[in-house]
């Protein structure tokens, strides 16, 4: 069984940063090979795929292209999405996800079979 805890949200300025760390504990056998991402859901919205990681590489959804980064730490079991440049829309509950083999879209919830509790990312004008 695998466990993911996010960590890293609170509240931030626009134009500010903010880094989420993901970690993973239990049965983490291949993290390496895992492919994961990151979502966010704000009150009212469907749960969004903004950025995901795997062997062959990373994406981003349009709206944060160029402002967040996401990588892993293979050594240390850890996810992360580094936030730039932060707009009061980027307000939402961030949660990561994962799965050992991927075998439908990168940015599609229903890929994902492991999933944190969420964190908080509030960003103020």
């Amino acid at each position: 069984q695998v466990h993911l805890v996010e960590s890293g949200g609170g509240s931030a300025q626009a134009g500010g940063s903010l880094r989420l760390s993901c970690a993973a504990s239990g049965d983490t056998y291949r993290f390496s090979a895992w492919s994961m991402a990151w979502f966010r859901q704000a009150p009212g919205k469907e749960r969004e795929g903004v950025a995901y990681i795997s062997r062959t590489g990373t994406g981003y959804e349009d709206s944060v292209q160029g402002r967040f980064t996401i990588s892993k730490d293979n050594a240390k079991n850890i996810l992360y999405l580094q936030m730039n440049s932060l707009k009061p829309e980027d307000t939402a509950v961030y949660l990561c996800a994962a799965v050992r083999i991927r075998d439908s879209g990168p940015l599609y919830a229903g890929t994902y079979s492991t999933w944190g509790q969420g964190i908080q990312v509030t960003v103020s004008s």
